[in-house]
């Protein structure tokens, strides 16, 4: 049935109500099924949902929150839903939408627009000189791909980004093309997210993975859940919660904002939920200002210091640094702590008082850490916390960084990295049977600065929308067009797609929910979610369009034109079975003995501080460290911005210009900030305004226009607006120590009134 794309809203439709006071329940029922049965009807919607997260079905391409032990016939939330519907539309994206929008007509509408246009059917090519993408063979795309990398220089003029949807399987070819092909230029996503999490981790107990099982979740007595918002982020997360609660856990929530998944939630799966009697999750709101994390962090760790709170067999025997962390902690400012949280000290002897008498304790987190300055150092604050008191190792207890799409963390660990360790290498080159890079690549900043500077020629994008995703819009937009040739392997358009180098070229692949079949059968692929469990996923639906191919095969396609096979690669033959490519993996990365044999039961790979209480450190030893405080200093006049999601979003994929927890409908250009700071400023509740970040070398203004000031419970000298429309704030050069993520949620901002007017809804009392 052809179906067609939904009118977008107008600025002026934009409306502001009340902010939820709760999640889930009957709403996020209909609002599944409303955007299943829009974009897919209602056969292809039930066909489809029953098979998300199920033994014989496919992964949900959203978060990476893991699948219990005994599944519902609905394993999805309400945000799984709504990303299976933006895959399986019967919306096309053929080549006559193509033929009737030039490049720069297509790169004048909005990121919504351009992911309601449907599916790409066709591989299409963007000439130098032309105005317009036109059909393409497969061969003659691999052609001119192989062509531009041969003719480079040097293999590091070529950056190869991967998002986080795509398999293992594709993964691991990927990887081996590009060190094939010389080069160690992988950026991913996880350099724009929870990079900050993997080096803390790696430096603190060895390896930059969270230690927590869902079992561990279900049976903590207190879980800290900081710089979160399940409720949008990772839905089913609430039902763990749920679990613990009816358990007899607290919950505690540290964020900016009010969150209405972690006060209230209504389990749509049970009929309890479904009328609206749901659960109260979060017993302690910890409304924290921006970037103050490590001020609380290290406050906690000093009263639980001061109390002798500690675990002193665990300390004597597993971790090294206590006597430091004690004579810097005894130094800690308390009033730069209050000026950094600003928190009454009240609240943090509170989380104290909970953690001296919690037995098992979880710490969770997300973006709202790893995306500031500090991060690293947080993240090690957070890890002392749960180091001090014993937490690693127990049943129970432990990290739980988690992770926010679907295959991010195996992409990392088939080796999707910049910067891979030499042991890695060493047994990787074992099983490929030839020579592997040394040299470190460059990560997401390093290549946007590469492409700007002409010293990367050659763009591939496996999946993701990079220009959404990355910060400073402007440079990176720039940077691409700097580019010879851009590459994107996807399944929709996005705005990474029509801003174009001098050619591009635009292959499309099957997404999660299809069936791909190869030479030796239908084919199955594997995703490891965000506690280190590897399972099966498989499509089920036909292809959108008879042109699609994997994007095992396109990998293998290309390498198979560009390097040839070498060693023990037969590229053609890891495309027509993947029980191949798994051997390799086998043969090739820890944890994965037997992995065709283990690859439908699934099974959890090996994490020493988890398993044994041991640590891959240089001296064996868990890492207790020191962190001093910076307090981020915000210029008069100005805010401290935080970029997030709305709930009709996932990552740059927009759903919908609504956000029902926050009472925004119709629109997404708003900016959240406290009443009092709209006072000051000389602003009221539903002003336009520009926001104006950091201005560039040269003097020039970042700027985001015209957006609605909204009145909104944030603390004082906090903002909070939704990206990627907000990414143009983010300078380029404004990253996390050591992790080189971009802080995205630490912006300096001022707001400037468009004009005089009040064109919005009236205060709110």
């Amino acid at each position: 049935m052809p179906r067609r794309p939904p009118v977008e809203p107008a600025e002026s439709d934009l409306r502001v109500g009340s902010p939820a006071t709760h999640a889930a329940g009957l709403p996020a029922v209909l609002s599944a099924l409303r955007h299943g049965v829009r974009e897919m009807g209602v056969r292809r919607t039930v066909k489809t949902l029953r098979m998300v997260n199920q033994d014989a079905g496919f992964d949900c391409m959203g978060c990476a929150w893991p699948d219990p032990a005994k599944r519902h016939h609905a394993e999805f939330c309400e945000n799984g839903a709504k990303a299976v519907a933006e895959e399986a539309t019967l919306l096309r994206a053929t080549p006559d939408l193509f033929a009737q929008y030039s490049v720069a007509e297509l790169a004048a509408q909005s990121d919504f627009w351009l992911g309601k246009r449907g599916r790409l059917t066709h591989p299409m090519y963007l000439a130098p000189g032309a105005t317009h993408y036109a059909p393409v063979t497969w061969e003659d795309a691999y052609d001119l791909i192989a062509s531009e990398l041969q003719a480079l220089d040097s293999p590091d003029e070529a950056a190869f980004y991967t998002s986080g949807r795509t398999s293992n399987e594709a993964a691991f070819v990927y990887q081996a093309f590009v060190r094939a092909l010389g080069t160690n230029n992988l950026p991913d996503c996880s350099n724009m997210c929870h990079e900050s999490s993997g080096v803390a981790l790696e430096q603190s107990i060895g390896i930059g993975k969270g230690s927590v099982s869902l079992q561990d979740i279900e049976a903590a007595d207190l879980l800290i859940v900081v710089g979160q918002n399940p409720g949008t982020n990772h839905p089913r997360m609430l039902s763990s919660l749920e679990a613990a609660k009816r358990r007899g856990a607290t919950v505690v929530a540290v964020n900016p904002l009010r969150e209405a998944g972690l006060a209230r939630f209504d389990n749509p799966q049970k009929i309890r939920g479904m009328v609206g009697r749901g659960v109260q999750l979060a017993d302690l709101h910890l409304q924290i200002r921006v970037n103050g994390d490590l001020a609380l962090f290290s406050a906690v760790n000093r009263r639980l210091l001061d109390a002798d709170a500690l675990d002193h067999a665990f300390l004597r025997e597993h971790c090294d640094g206590v006597d430091a962390l004690r004579a810097h902690h005894a130094r800690l400012d308390e009033a730069a702590v209050l000026a950094a949280t600003g928190l009454p000290p009240e609240q943090i002897d509170e989380l104290t008082r909970l953690l001296v008498a919690s037995q098992r304790t979880v710490v969770c987190w997300a973006m709202g850490l790893t995306q500031h300055r500090n991060s690293v150092a947080t993240i090690r604050e957070v890890v002392n916390l749960l180091l001090l008191r014993g937490m690693i190792g127990k049943p129970g207890a432990g990290l739980c960084p988690v992770r926010g799409h679907s295959n991010v963390q195996g992409d990392r660990t088939m080796g999707i990295y910049e910067k891979p360790q030499e042991g890695f290498l060493e047994r990787l080159e074992g099983a490929l049977g030839y020579a592997l890079p040394r040299e470190h690549g460059l990560d997401v900043v390093e290549s946007i600065t590469a492409m700007r500077d002409g010293r990367v020629k050659v763009f591939i994008g496996m999946g993701g929308n990079f220009l959404s995703a990355a910060p400073d819009t402007a440079a990176t937009a720039a940077a691409l067009q700097s580019c010879r040739l851009t590459v994107h392997v996807a399944t929709k358009p996005n705005r990474s797609h029509v801003t174009t180098g001098t050619a591009a070229l635009l292959l499309p692949t099957l997404g999660r929910t299809e069936r791909d079949v190869q030479a030796a059968g239908e084919q199955v692929v594997t995703v490891e979610d965000s506690m280190s469990v590897v399972h099966a996923s498989r499509g089920r639906l036909e292809p959108a369009s008879e042109q699609l191919r994997s994007e095992v095969a396109i990998v293998c396609g290309l390498a198979e034109r560009t390097v040839g096979d070498r060693g023990n690669v037969r590229w053609s033959e890891l495309a027509a079975d993947y029980d191949r490519i798994r051997d390799l993996i086998a043969a090739a990365i820890d944890g994965f003995d037997d992995f065709n044999a283990r690859r439908d039961a699934g099974f959890v790979l090996p994490h020493p501080p988890r398993d044994s209480r041991s640590f891959a450190t240089p001296n064996g030893r868990a890492q207790l460290t020191v962190n001093p405080l910076q307090v981020l200093q915000v210029p008069a006049g100005h805010l401290l911005l935080q970029t997030l999601r709305s709930h009709d979003q996932y990552n740059t994929t927009i759903y919908g210009l609504n956000d029902r927890y926050r009472g925004i409908k119709a629109g997404r250009r708003v900016v959240l900030v406290n009443p009092d700071d709209l006072e000051a400023l000389g602003l009221r509740d539903g002003d336009t305004v520009d926001v104006i970040g950091e201005p560039d070398a040269d003097g020039t203004e970042r700027r985001a226009e015209r957006f609605r000031a909204v009145a909104y419970d944030t603390p004082r000298g906090c903002a909070a607006a939704y990206y990627p429309e907000t990414n143009a704030l983010v300078p380029l050069h404004s990253v996390a120590l050591e992790s080189n993520t971009p802080t995205s949620k630490s912006v300096v901002v001022r707001l400037e009134r468009v004009g005089a007017e009040r064109n919005g809804p009236k205060p709110r009392p």
